[in-house]
């Protein structure tokens, strides 16, 4: 994919406000999944309906954000990330607010759909930040805008329960509202509009194709317990899933504009970053689904540590504050060895957490102490998984490349939800009429988790090395920068001077790197005193087009052999190519 500029600001020198207000408006969007956990129970009631149709509530907003991420990212990089942030913000409070005056079904699911769709706003956070924080600020700030799905989802659960406990269970709503309604605000007038873009159109049909793929798989994990996981709906649409992602992939490879480049995401730094992704998601939401409950069940089962609703969730909270404190921890970390490094100390810390866990379930406070050794542990390795895809693939890709990453973090804790929600389902005693989750059941939900971990660790390890210099905490952040830093450290690639015909450099001129087959291979705009760098993708000949306002466009042919180093190479606008 190419990039282009408009005529807006870099925000180069931000202001120290961009970082938070986009933080907080992950963790306004993270709010959103857990607005609802302290009254699963009592959704039947109060929606008055099956509780096999209240489940629709949570389902529908996990839909709408799996199909809504990969969307956004993709739109954010055509036609502006900011732009899409804030069109995302606002579909969230529409939610917010259609859910806030009804109690019936329908409606609700409809205001929890809209609500989901601002999934979208953490990949475009990160993507904004690359494009323009400076290279001492992006580790930490890309760290704590990709945990604010957890601090999100930490800090609300004991702010939940507290409004559902004390107040009408329709403040939930308006209360998002309100904190949405403020993040538009303060994005407004502190963040401004990227420059970057990528060429192209919109992926409609890809779109349309990556979304029924999704639904179909994640439909039938969401609710495979209701339907039976061995039942025709429930293989069916599996199976379904399968045929559509598949067309699906074809279809990208062959379309010259791709919703996801799978070339990129088959990189083995993107692959094995999203795979290892899954297992951290399935980690995270099995302390979320095991802790409340196992701290609000009565004393008199023997092993429940019978507090209330707002304690259980005030003791839950310490996940997501550690997960926030993280954020600058992992920065120094990654700047000295690496974001694949922190990866794998972030899930050696979880898997500790979920053994210590097995022992550490008999008092409250040992609770906390399971909530802070996981929120260090998730915090480092959530913290890792941006950099080191931002590392991986084209300014241009850096809103589609996340959205694709946040989507496999989803799909990690929607199959987590689905297997602890099974297992605590089979192993629960019944009591009058009641289902009471054992300890039997919690312990293997934790040793499931270490599992996830496992497998984690293990996709970690076969990440492509990477020197601790090539951290985008230490990567330029303009788009010139950017490209002549991916050129040095491929040490192959093109590079040169834009001059015109009398030889004077000529800054911000389009240089488009074009293969074989016609497609665009990379991008870059010339330094202001002409000079220019493009990398290769791999080995071959290839076509530099360049061109600039008042003069005529040139294209040149050259071949890169792949064992050269830079190739220097001069474009004279208008007359022919000078080889330096």
């Amino acid at each position: 994919m190419t990039h282009t500029s408009t005529d807006q600001p870099t925000g180069r020198a931000a202001g120290t406000a961009l970082v938070p207000v986009l933080a907080f408006a992950g963790i306004v969007v993270a709010v959103m999944q857990t607005l609802l956990v302290p009254v699963i129970k009592d959704l039947p009631q109060l929606l008055d309906t099956e509780p096999s149709n209240a489940t629709w509530v949570l389902t529908s907003t996990l839909l709408s954000g799996a199909v809504a991420t990969p969307i956004m990212g993709r739109l954010g990089d055509l036609y502006g990330k900011r732009r899409m942030l804030i069109a995302s913000l606002s579909v969230m409070v529409v939610g917010a607010l259609i859910s806030a005056f009804t109690s019936t079904l329908l409606p609700m699911i409809v205001g929890r759909t809209l609500q989901g769709f601002a999934m979208g706003a953490i990949p475009l956070g990160i993507g904004l930040m690359r494009d323009m924080l400076p290279r001492e600020r992006l580790g930490s700030a890309m760290a704590l805008m990709s945990s604010s799905i957890g601090v999100g989802g930490g800090l609300a659960l004991p702010a939940a329960a507290l409004v559902a406990q004390h107040t009408d269970w329709h403040a939930l709503f308006y209360g998002a509202a309100g904190l949405g309604v403020l993040a538009i605000g303060l994005t407004l007038l502190v963040v401004p509009e990227s420059k970057l873009r990528a060429e192209g159109s919109f992926d409609h049909l890809g779109a349309l194709g990556l979304s029924a793929g999704l639904v179909l798989f994640l439909l039938p994990i969401t609710k495979g317990s209701d339907w039976g996981w061995t039942s025709g709906t429930t293989l069916g649409m599996f199976g379904a899933s399968a045929a559509v992602l598949l067309l699906w992939g074809v279809y990208e490879l062959r379309t010259k504009a791709p919703l996801v480049d799978l070339r990129t995401t088959a990189r083995p730094a993107v692959l094995f970053t999203n795979l290892a992704s899954i297992m951290v998601g399935v980690s995270f939401y099995v302390v979320s689904l095991v802790l409340p409950q196992l701290l609000q069940l009565p004393k008199e089962t023997g092993y429940g540590l019978g507090q209330s609703m707002v304690v259980a969730g005030l003791l839950v909270a310490p996940l997501g504050l550690t997960m926030m404190f993280t954020a600058p921890v992992y920065a120094r970390l990654s700047a000295k060895y690496g974001p694949k490094t922190t990866l794998i100390l972030g899930l050696l810390i979880i898997a500790i957490g979920y053994g210590a866990g097995l022992g550490l379930m008999s008092a409250a406070w040992q609770s906390l102490v399971i909530a802070v050794l996981l929120g260090a542990g998730i915090g480092l390795a959530y913290s890792s998984l941006p950099a080191l895809i931002v590392g991986a693939v084209p300014a241009s890709e850096t809103g589609a490349a996340n959205g694709l990453n946040t989507l496999m973090r989803s799909i990690g804790t929607s199959v987590s939800s689905a297997v602890i929600g099974m297992v605590l389902a089979n192993t629960a005693n019944n009591v009058g009429g009641v289902a009471i989750p054992t300890m039997h059941g919690f312990r293997v939900s934790f040793l499931i988790a270490t599992a996830a971990v496992a497998v984690g660790l293990l996709l970690a390890l076969f990440l492509p090395k990477q020197r601790p210099a090539a951290h985008p905490q230490l990567r330029a952040s303009s788009e010139e920068d950017a490209n002549l830093a991916r050129a040095e450290e491929a040490l192959r690639g093109f590079r040169g001077r834009v001059v015109d015909a009398e030889g004077t450099p000529v800054a911000r001129a389009k240089v488009t790197l074009i293969d074989r087959r016609g497609r665009q291979a990379g991008a870059t705009l010339s330094a202001d005193d002409g000079s220019y760098a493009l990398a290769v993708p791999a080995q071959g000949a290839y076509v530099l087009a360049a061109r600039a306002d008042g003069h005529a466009p040139l294209a040149s042919s050259a071949t890169h052999t792949g064992d050269d180093g830079p190739i220097d190479l001069d474009l004279s606008l208008p007359g022919e190519t000078v080889t330096a």
